[in-house]
């Protein structure tokens, strides 16, 4: 992938408009996890260093139409006790009034705009509204991976009419996605776990042509063993997916393991009295809802010979204590193993982070994404619009 980066252009004296995601957790109005606003610092303090104007722009939560309570203006104080620089609002995303007070301010001024979503053009990737945004600066910047699944305007339609560049984050990003599936070290290993084989088909489909090893855990490894004719009993499945299950085995190129022995429980709540059981031995009023220690150790041994190691969703329930420990006895094995220098290891997803964050070792992977879907679609092998638009963009 060619696309220019910050380092490759003087931006002195130049309005950039960076796209941001600011799309945070929050109770209220307080922001719960402010990961993806620190992600934000690399690029910001090397636009400040140069003296450019910096426009901020993001979506927030999924407005239909203007509304005051999905405004991105209560984000402000956050933005500025992170960035330690003050940080001015402005209460639409186009127009006169807007340009000017960019326009008008020193450089070195960073402004945020309105929710971009409040627009209807925004997610139809109208030309106009692109336009218009692009209207404002003379630079566009493009930091938020986690939304370059996306064909937006803020993301592509605006790259047609501003020169565009890769942001600190989105390169970093991209760099270690490259070392995993693009030119790995090998061994090569996937970990992929969660609820339901139907929401990671595609995922599955495409590591099992580029991996060495695939992992499957959670209650997607339920619907394999299933369709290797082992009894499951209550535990969560996908009956109708069933033939596609038995396919995906057949026809790995990768070594697929599944569990060998898993916890058990009548259901989430029924933490007193949990087992462990050989797959071949879940009573049929119990759920497998964890990995087994057995598995776990195979697991660990695959993990120890592996140079790259790719993980996406927890191995088990691990928002409930006793169904968590095989995610979290492979957190902390990767983890140490990547202090080491023995493999690169990336993880992403929403509920990994969570298992990372939960096992203390969120910061000891070579790498952790922050992003969701645009995660997901680059490991299953789809060319993500946001970064397409940056390749060959003078």
């Amino acid at each position: 992938m060619k696309f220019l980066t910050l380092n490759d252009v003087s931006l002195a004296n130049k309005t950039v408009l960076v796209r941001v995601d600011l799309n945070v957790p929050t109770k209220g109005a307080t922001v719960t996890d402010a990961t993806r606003i620190e992600s934000i610092l690399p690029t910001l303090n090397h636009l400040l260093k140069e003296k450019a104007k910096v426009v901020l722009m993001s979506h927030f939560g999924r407005p239909s139409g203007w509304d005051s309570a999905l405004s991105l203006k209560f984000i402000i104080p956050v933005l500025e006790k992170v960035f330690q620089h003050p940080v001015t609002f402005l209460p639409a995303c186009v127009g006169d009034s807007i340009g000017k007070a960019i326009k008008d301010a020193p450089y070195g001024s960073v402004f945020l705009l309105e929710n971009l979503r409040f627009y209807e053009g925004e997610e139809k990737n109208d030309p106009v509204f692109s336009k218009d945004l692009a209207a404002l600066a003379d630079v566009y910047v493009n930091d938020a991976f986690s939304c370059s699944h996306r064909a937006h305007a803020s993301v592509v339609g605006v790259t047609k009419y501003l020169p565009s560049l890769a942001g600190h984050s989105l390169s970093l990003e991209l760099k270690h996605l490259d070392l995993c599936l693009r030119s790995p070290e090998y061994p090569l290993t996937a970990i992929v776990g969660g609820s339901k084989i139907s929401t990671k088909l595609e995922l599955l489909t495409n590591l099992c042509e580029k991996v060495d090893t695939l992992i499957i855990g959670g209650a997607m490894a339920n619907t394999l063993l299933a369709a290797q004719g082992i009894d499951v009993g209550k535990s969560l499945y996908e009956p109708n997916l069933l033939d596609i299950a038995a396919r995906i085995l057949k026809n790995s190129k990768a070594e697929i393991l599944l569990p060998t022995d898993v916890v058990i429980g009548k259901d989430l709540s029924d933490r007193a009295q949990t087992q462990i059981v050989d797959v071949y031995a879940i009573p049929q009023d119990q759920m497998a809802l964890d990995l087994g220690p057995k598995t776990v150790e195979r697991i660990k041994a695959v993990l120890k010979e592996s140079r790259t190691v790719i993980w996406n969703g927890p191995v088990g329930a691990f928002e409930c204590a006793p169904f968590a420990e095989a995610s979290l006895e492979i957190a902390k094995t990767l983890a140490d193993l990547s202090q080491k220098g023995s493999c690169l290891s990336v993880a992403g997803g929403g509920d990994t982070v969570a298992a990372l964050g939960m096992a203390g070792v969120k910061d000891k992977l070579t790498y952790v994404s922050a992003a969701g879907g645009a995660f997901l679609e680059w490991l299953e092998g789809k060319v993500l619009p946001g970064v397409e638009a940056l390749i060959g963009n003078p």
